[in-house]
């Protein structure tokens, strides 16, 4: 269990100084944050980390942390009480799935419904 963690954006938290980058999704980036090149999420970055936020009311966080990515954030299976956070994002129309970034599929068979393959 988890304690004083923050939301960052719509897909990512910070627990101390742990960054940690919920698994299998992507939320609309902030103005100015989408590198040249990248296809980024859709949608309201605002309305996203907002969602995200309040999901943390749904309980204590419980964190598997699965390795960490290329800009040193720990991928990880993210949940508040009973409520997966990668699922509710997904849910809510607040990020997108992205296979690539499911390790072992955790997220697909978590919320198999929310998933588009």
């Amino acid at each position: 269990m988890e304690t004083s963690c923050t939301v960052t954006d719509g897909d990512t938290i910070r627990c101390g100084d742990e960054r940690i980058r919920l698994l299998g999704i992507d939320a609309p980036e902030k103005p100015g944050h989408c590198r040249r090149g990248r296809q980024c999420a859709p949608g309201d970055p605002f309305a996203s980390t907002g969602s995200l936020q309040k999901a943390f009311g749904n309980g204590p966080l419980s964190i598997i942390r699965l390795g960490e990515d290329h800009y040193g954030r720990t991928l990880a299976l993210v949940r508040a009480g009973e409520t997966d956070l990668s699922c509710h994002q997904l849910a809510g129309g607040q990020a997108i799935y992205v296979e690539r970034w499911d390790d072992e599929r955790a997220v697909a068979r978590t919320c198999p419904d929310l998933v588009r393959n």
